[in-house]
């Protein structure tokens, strides 16, 4: 019989008439159903009312409008046997749920898939800071750690994984473009710390041209820009490389990140990745990602420089060795599901 493990998220999940659940949030679509070929995943997570893009196909979720109600349905899972959990990212939510472990004594593992001391600054200033600094020192006491990036560990001790939803079918068929016209294409969610507001306020009067893909159904921008076009988009069988392919340049103006997915997904596609300086730690060693400065100036000069030297750039991305979704999952089981 296989073991259960209790996946515990902050992140807002929707239900609707036929009792499917939904989510916005890749990683809590993609880890848990791709973890249940090794245990019975049950998720715990928060009441949504707005309607979720992603549908998740795991059997037993549980969604609460309460830290209550939260609590006592992980409670109750102690007198289950053979039970593991993992909380994904620290929040005053999962927090709690992390004590709760740690007064009975539970064994569980946290997953720290952002950075959250950077995330909290950019969304309440320095008090921001202080506040999740409060909630990591508490958090990781007798916890196990898992982490995207070894700096997210704060010199802890964990386990370093490689996320990413890359399958075979990104690395083939690759489509040509044209470096005489170059535009802009961002993935995700609209949030402040995103940088994507930050974004649009350089480019609204320039000569770019930005398409923004989400998920998320309740997007929307504050008025109609000339030069910015918003798509909502449900993602189904990574049909979504469809906007990589018509696209010349991912652009991620994050103010942080740890390991950013769409990064690899625009390589995978041999597309140039553009970040600004906050984030100049997500290239590594890529070739094709370039560090500018959050300005209208310095993205000129960055796009001018690409523009130039396309096809050269184009080849040296073939040469990026990036990791797999089957790598990142079985990284993740070898963690969890050790003997």
């Amino acid at each position: 019989m296989k073991n259960k493990l209790f996946l515990i998220t902050n992140e807002s999940i929707s239900v609707d008439e036929n009792k499917n659940f939904f989510c916005d949030n890749i990683d809590l679509k993609s880890i848990p159903e791709n973890l249940k070929k090794y245990s019975e995943i049950n998720i715990i997570g928060r009441f949504s009312n707005i309607d979720r893009s992603k549908k998740i196909n795991i059997k037993n979720i549980n969604i609460f409008k309460n830290i209550l109600s939260y609590l006592f349905c992980i409670f109750r899972s102690f007198k289950q046997n053979d039970t593991k959990y993992l909380i994904i990212s620290l929040s005053p939510y999962t927090l709690m749920a992390s004590l709760l472990l740690k007064f009975f004594s539970k064994k569980h593992f946290i997953y720290l898939r952002s950075d959250g001391f950077e995330e909290y600054k950019a969304i309440f200033g320095y008090f921001g800071f202080i506040i999740y600094y409060i909630i990591f020192k508490i958090g990781i006491i007798n916890s196990n750690l898992i982490a995207c990036r070894e700096h997210l560990l704060r010199k802890k001790n964990g386990a370093i994984v490689n996320p990413s939803q890359l399958k075979k079918k990104w690395f083939e068929d690759l489509k040509n473009i044209s470096s005489k016209e170059l535009n802009f294409l961002y993935v995700g969610r609209l949030r402040v710390e995103k940088g994507i507001f930050s974004l649009i306020e350089i480019i609204e009067d320039s000569k770019f041209n930005l398409t923004i893909v989400t998920s998320e159904k309740d997007a929307k921008l504050k008025k109609n820009y000339k030069n910015i076009k918003l798509i909502i988009f449900e993602n189904y069988n990574d049909a979504i490389i469809k906007f990589y392919d018509q696209h010349s340049v991912l652009i991620l103006p994050s103010y942080t990140e740890a390991h950013p997915q769409v990064l690899d997904e625009a390589l995978a596609r041999n597309r140039p990745v553009i970040v600004f300086k906050e984030i100049s730690h997500v290239k590594r060693n890529r070739e094709g990602v370039f560090v500018c400065e959050r300005n209208l100036q310095s993205l000129e000069n960055t796009l001018n420089y690409i523009s130039s030297n396309y096809e050269n750039i184009l080849t040296k991305i073939k040469e990026n060795k990036l990791p797999t979704q089957e790598n990142f999952i079985n990284e993740l089981s070898n963690i969890l599901f050790k003997k």
